[in-house]
């Protein structure tokens, strides 16, 4: 009888809870789509080496918790345990790195060997995005207001804490590498088994370590921020400047870290405690160094992912998509104030695409194949006379209109009517 029941680790998804996991996929589908991201799937299964390359061969991921096989032709295949790496591949090994920037979005399964508990299962479920190619702040804070944005969708944003932590660039994280290192061998001897190798191989990952004796350890231990130099103290101040302007409430966590080699600059997730120990419920960061790690050219990414089996636990409503304009500033001076706009104008409604670099040419081209036709237009010289430049992209049509900082509703309607244009 026991071969009839589930596999250990996985679940039926019937009618009730299928249903809950719809919503929260078509929640995040919805709210991606509001920051321009396109769907898109990997494979289910990927060579090995796509994960073990990144995550290391002595990661625990890779020594206990993959599934991975020998088929037939004897190839070394692993279920994917998650999906950044294999966005990343395909990037790499479909030639887009000519077409970024490339914002990405998707849902399925992916696949852990670990005990299983609440919100926890060997076969899981996540949604996604991955923004790939910007290096700034703002694009960190764009995917960062979309997961609340999504989980604002969902009512359960209210619920979840925002925390927010500097890796800080190579240089930084070299620095502090090296005070970990004298700080962590003066108690070699007292460190976990695990530990002890990750020592020698990736003094980070001790960072993760949930071992209690570990953890004693850890709380004397130098902080990462406290070595960051100017160039990622710079990259925190843009990305909290932007938060803090769209009204994106966070908390400074120093003790939220990741331990791999490729993360830098940005970390967070959002946490809840309605859900005991399994608080997470939406996590990411930058990954710069991970396309080189991967054999590709140096790409820079974001991006975050969450379960749907623990938000299926919280949701009670989702949203809907609506129309779509892209926001194109003129000059860096009007970066700020078009993310804070962006945001006003999702909060009404619109679907908006606020690319983060780039040429205005480029940035055109992009909208019109994008198949945009509204667009606003915003530089250093419109913010002075607050006012921002509506473009008909199809016609090529413009008209300037009025900004106001503090209530953006007569732009909204403005907005909207030239949606409904012929």
């Amino acid at each position: 009888m026991s071969r009839l029941q589930p596999a250990r680790g996985t679940a039926d998804l019937l009618p009730d809870s299928m249903a809950k996991h719809r919503l929260v996929i078509d929640a995040a589908r919805t709210a991606s789509a509001r920051y321009g991201f396109q769907e898109m799937a990997t494979p289910i299964f990927e060579f090995s080496e796509v994960f073990s390359r990144p995550l290391g061969e002595s990661s625990d991921i890779v020594t206990k918790e993959n599934y991975s096989f020998a088929d037939r032709g004897g190839e070394i295949l692993t279920l994917r345990p998650e999906n950044t790496a294999g966005v990343v591949r395909a990037m790499i090994s479909g030639g887009l790195t000519q077409s970024l920037p490339l914002k990405y979005f998707y849902a399925g399964p992916m696949f852990r060997y670990e005990r299983p508990q609440k919100g926890r299962m060997r076969q899981f479920h996540q949604v996604g995005i991955e923004y790939l190619g910007p290096d700034d702040a703002l694009a960190d804070a764009e995917i960062i207001a979309c997961g609340a944005r999504f989980l604002a969708s969902l009512g359960v944003l209210d619920d979840c804490e925002l925390h927010l932590n500097s890796l800080g660039d190579g240089d930084s994280r070299a620095a502090y590498r090296a005070a970990l290192i004298a700080y962590l061998e003066t108690f070699a001897d007292q460190l976990s088994d695990d530990s002890k190798t990750r020592l020698a191989v990736n003094p980070l990952r001790i960072l993760d370590s949930k071992d209690a004796g570990d953890r004693a350890i850890l709380q004397d231990a130098p902080r990462l921020h406290d070595y960051l130099n100017d160039v990622s103290k710079a990259h925190f101040t843009d990305l909290t400047a932007a938060l803090d302007g769209a009204g994106v409430a966070w908390v400074f966590d120093p003790l939220l870290v990741r331990g791999l080699d490729y993360y830098c600059h940005t970390a967070f997730e959002f946490v809840t405690t309605s859900l005991g120990a399994q608080g997470t419920v939406l996590g990411g960061g930058r990954y710069d160094g991970l396309a080189e790690m991967l054999g590709g050219p140096k790409v820079a990414g974001v991006g975050w992912a969450a379960g749907v089996e623990r938000l299926a636990m919280l949701v009670e409503t989702a949203s809907v998509n609506n129309p779509k304009v892209a926001i194109l500033t003129a000059d860096d001076g009007a970066r700020q104030a078009a993310f804070c706009l962006a945001e006003q104008l999702r909060d009404a409604g619109i679907d908006i695409d606020l690319p983060t670099s780039g040429a205005m040419g480029k940035k055109l081209k992009k909208a019109d194949k994008a198949g945009i036709r509204t667009a606003v237009i915003m530089g250093s010289d419109e913010l002075a006379k607050n006012t921002v430049q509506l473009r008909n992209l199809g016609d090529g049509s413009q008209q300037e209109l009025p900004l106001d900082p503090d209530d953006c509703s007569g732009l909204a309607a403005a907005i909207a009517e030239s949606l409904l244009a012929p």
